[in-house]
């Protein structure tokens, strides 16, 4: 049997310190930046450090009440409907540029709702498990900031309204009403007057204002005949929905809608397929818009239309804010791009089933 390796040593103060004919205090007042050493000698221990490979020990850090050089997210979604959701993934993407720029890892945890979320929150503070939080998935009926606020835990809220009630939280919040009226309008050019919103998950602050904006709008323009239908997020409840509403189920008098509207894209493939097995053409029968633009959205027949946002950009920003807060800089609300219309084969003018 081949004798056990044994693990690398990690570079210490001490070696530091010899390698920089300095003493091990002076190495400290060095890499922690504090008074009691030279310009020269604080230079020259930081270069040998960097020649050893040496880095901060979390637990040092810990300990010592520096931090822990970690930030948490917590999802409360069904962990089945992650894997094909291409926005989380993106903003997730744009998050660790920034935090690996900052040398912060990234604690990530999937639990079953808002109060398993609360109890990790809860967990992580007592345990010092990490510096700050990014929160996605704002509620309507929401108590986390209220929670974060009583921690005194820095966190960034993505995805949610400027909130005055909670001055200490920074919020990055895209225009969700802005860009649902962008569609509606566009649709009603088209000669659009009954459309469904396929929408996410309930209670969710960004679905609940698509909700109202749709309803707005369509009081706005006279359109009786325009609801929206809330779902998992999934393929399959896509899928079923869009036959539900497509064989009458929905709107009042028994017609389908000429115009679907989805929250994500992954229903909206979805929801292509199911039309097609029903015998409506894409968009000769009904027009498709996904919520969420991607690589997904330009892999089917048709090409889907879809609103456009740099996700990657809106993650790097959240994880911006947070590394601010955790710098002692103050809370923020800080807007990204309203997210823009791309037309593609999917949208159409309004056949004459629609009339």
């Amino acid at each position: 049997m081949p004798a056990k390796r044994s693990p690398a040593r990690r570079p210490t103060m001490k070696d530091i310190a010899q390698r920089a004919g300095v003493s091990e205090s002076a190495v400290s007042f060095a890499l922690n930046d504090r008074p009691g050493v030279s310009e020269i000698t604080r230079d020259r221990v930081r270069r040998v450090a960097e020649q050893l490979g040496w880095r901060p020990s979390t637990a040092a850090r810990q300990l010592s009440g520096e931090g822990t050089a970690t930030v948490g997210l917590v999802l409360a979604r069904p962990a089945d409907t992650l894997g094909v959701d291409s926005f989380f993934l993106q903003l997730i993407s744009g998050i660790q540029e920034v935090l690996a720029e900052r040398h912060l890892g990234l604690l990530f945890q999937v639990v079953e709702d808002v109060d398993d979320e609360c109890a990790v929150y809860r967990r992580w503070w007592a345990e010092h498990r990490v510096d700050g939080v990014l929160v996605v998935d704002p509620r309507t009926d929401d108590a986390r900031p209220d929670l974060l606020d009583e921690l005194g835990l820095p966190a960034v809220v993505i995805g949610g309204a400027p909130d005055a009630r909670h001055p200490g939280l920074s919020t990055v919040w895209a225009d969700d009403a802005g860009a649902m009226a962008s569609v509606v309008g566009r649709l009603y050019e088209l000669g659009h007057r009954r459309i469904v919103h396929i929408a996410g998950l309930p209670g969710l602050a960004h679905t609940e204002r698509r909700i109202r904006t749709l309803r707005a709008e369509a009081e706005r323009r006279g359109l009786a005949e325009v609801c929206s239908v809330t779902t998992d997020y999934s393929d399959a409840e896509g899928a079923a929905v869009t036959r539900r509403v497509l064989e009458g189920g929905v709107l009042g008098g028994g017609s389908p809608p000429t115009a679907l509207v989805y929250d994500n894209d992954v229903m909206a493939v979805a929801g292509v397929a199911a039309a097609t097995e029903l015998g409506f053409a894409v968009p000769g029968d009904v027009s498709v818009v996904a919520w969420e633009d991607s690589a997904l959205c330009r892999m089917v027949k048709p090409w889907l239309s879809a609103l456009s946002r740099d996700t990657v950009a809106f993650g790097r920003t959240a994880a911006v804010e947070l590394t601010s807060l955790l710098d002692g800089g103050p809370a923020r609300a800080v807007g990204v791009p309203v997210p823009g219309l791309i037309e593609r084969d999917s949208t159409g003018p309004c056949g004459p089933c629609g009339a």
